[in-house]
């Protein structure tokens, strides 16, 4: 027997990824301009843990490469000095992508600085007055343009000569005044929001995902529906679209005169709603619907739903005709932050979950937030089970942003919802794009999910949500963790409280007892000559892959059943 204090170092073979090695996506970057002291450091850093973007400041980075404070560079240099310093380093960092970078206050004085600002990123003037300058610099000795008789008159010329600058290049003005932090973050946000909106791009992400087979793009935004046209490719001949009546009810009319605008035939699959409909049967309906209207190999086919349309469309995509092509326009959260992205399709088997499909991948991912406001609660817990899952596999410090922001990920506010969908896009794009078809590191991306389609199978398909049973899944492969791999109790608690907190069961069903949990379990796609494999966690933020002695696996169960 394990001792559950002892942490078992796990071989290279059982290691897949080590903790924090997933990077971010390239986003354009935003950048903030301004005066000494209208707060450019402060709330581009909290500007920065809103978006999980990186943060930069090109005063201190210019400190960092000179070794020197900036009073320094000016009593050696002068500002002429200074400046072009200040330029060079502009240059390289306003390239970088998915930074929030705060400018020096005099940054925009130089022609070269202002054209690589307005066209390499978003530019947000943080505005103030005189008086609120002077109020935050008076005590500030690291400003050597104040080190003057009259500080409060050489803002004032300063700023007289800047403002028209600021102005001239900046996407969005924002006052600072008296404002919070919080409030002038948020302000902010809001505010991209619309500028990008007013520019026929709701603040849209774009996420690659790069497998062998190419690559392909994952948008993600407010509104995205009335983009789905972009998406379909100049040759092709017929759109068949594939939906559920609840969703058709909501969304089809709509997308089907967004379509129409390709001069596309569309071809309407309309299937029965719910998992308990993930069958050959129902599948076969596609087939019915595209050979009979005689589709060609050219047709495209839309996926306009949750997970079950999306693995049911995209595997008609693999094997119709030997494959066509589709794209995934994921309605649920789940799907958004999951099964619409990396290509597995799949039906279910009264033997299993997802035993027969294919990996095949869509063309494009149409992800729109905004059809987040028509799901039931239950179904954004759910979705946000997949959420908390990348942060215990992948990166500590975003499951503990989820921790932060769980209520207002449940009462759906856009700008954190947004968040978590990109972050989880990112991480499985970077997974997917490193295993495509599962033959190691994408084993992790099944952390809950052994103990979770034993739940969905003993249950019925259907009588709980896929991302319920995961969250429950996800205690209990916490709890094994613990037992096998010395994962922190302290943690256990941590993950039970979490997905407690999204709205998620934390004890599962007893199915029987422990025999008819193991026999369910080795059913599951990971066994391995009969031994059922689990995705475990050494740490938070780090999976690894084990078997596991069926007698501490049977204790796991018996705590975490009723």
């Amino acid at each position: 027997m394990t001792d559950p204090h002892q942490t078992a170092d796990p071989t290279a073979a059982d290691r897949i990824v080590p903790s924090g090695t997933a990077p971010n996506v390239p986003l354009r970057p935003i950048f903030l301009v301004g005066m000494m002291g209208s707060g450019k450091t402060t709330i581009g850093r909290g500007l920065a843990r809103a978006l999980h973007r990186d943060f930069l400041d090109l005063d201190h980075e210019l400190e960092a490469r000179c070794g020197v404070r900036i009073p320094v560079i000016f009593e050696i240099e002068g500002e002429q000095g200074f400046r072009k310093r200040e330029c060079q380093v502009l240059d390289e960092c306003s390239r970088r992508q998915n930074i929030i970078m705060a400018t020096g206050g005099g940054a925009v004085l130089a022609p070269e600085n202002r054209q690589a600002l307005r066209e390499r990123g978003i530019v947000v003037y943080l505005r103030a007055t005189v008086e609120e300058l002077f109020r935050r610099t008076s005590r500030d000795r690291n400003r050597p343009l104040l080190a003057t008789a009259d500080p409060r008159a050489t803002l004032r010329n300063l700023l007289a000569q800047r403002e028209a600058l600021y102005a001239e290049i900046a996407d969005i003005v924002i006052d600072t005044g008296a404002t919070s932090v919080g409030q002038i973050v948020s302000q902010v946000i809001r505010r991209l929001e619309r500028h990008q909106q007013d520019h026929g791009n709701p603040l849209m992400h774009t996420v690659e995902v790069a497998t062998p087979g190419g690559v392909y793009p994952i948008h993600i935004a407010a509104g995205r529906l009335e983009a789905l046209a972009q998406a379909i490719p100049a040759d092709a001949t017929t759109i068949a679209l594939v939906t559920n009546p609840v969703v058709d009810a909501l969304y089809g009319e709509r997308v089907r005169a967004v379509l129409a605008t390709t001069g596309r035939r569309i071809v309407p699959a309309v299937l029965p709603d719910g998992e308990s409909f993930k069958t050959w049967e129902t599948l076969n309906q596609i087939f019915d619907v595209m050979l009979g209207e005689q589709l060609d190999r050219r047709t495209v086919i839309v996926a306009l739903g949750g997970g079950v349309i999306g693995d049911m469309a995209g595997f008609a995509a693999a094997v119709y005709l030997r494959g066509v092509r589709f794209v995934q326009v994921p309605t649920t959260l789940l799907a958004q932050v999951d099964s619409s992205v990396g290509g597995k399709t799949a039906v279910n088997h009264p033997h299993g979950k997802n035993m027969i499909g294919a990996f095949y991948q869509p063309i494009a991912v149409e992800i729109d937030t905004d059809v987040l406001n028509t799901l039931p609660d239950r179904e954004i817990s759910a979705g946000l089970a997949e959420v908390i899952k990348y942060g215990l596999i992948l990166d500590a410090a975003f499951l503990t942003w989820c921790e932060q922001h769980v209520e207002g990920l449940r009462a759906r506010d856009p700008d954190l919802l947004a968040v978590a969908i990109r972050r989880s896009c990112e991480f499985k794009a970077w997974v997917v794009s490193r295993d495509e078809r599962e033959s190691g590191l994408r084993e992790i991306l099944n952390l809950g999910h052994t103990f979770g389609h034993a739940i969905e199978a003993g249950l019925g398909y259907g009588a709980w949500l896929h991302g319920e049973a995961v969250g429950c899944g996800l205690v209990m492969a916490a709890d094994l963790s613990a037992e096998l791999l010395g994962f922190p109790v302290a943690d256990v608690d941590r993950v039970r409280a979490l997905v407690a907190a999204i709205g998620c069961p934390v004890t599962g069903p007893r199915l029987g007892g422990a025999d008819q949990w193991m026999a369910l379990m080795r059913g599951d796609k990971k066994t391995r000559d009969g031994e059922i494999t689990f995705v475990l966690m050494p740490r938070i933020g780090e999976a690894v892959r084990r078997g596991a002695p069926p007698e501490l696996v049977a204790r796991v169960i018996e705590r975490n059943t009723r």
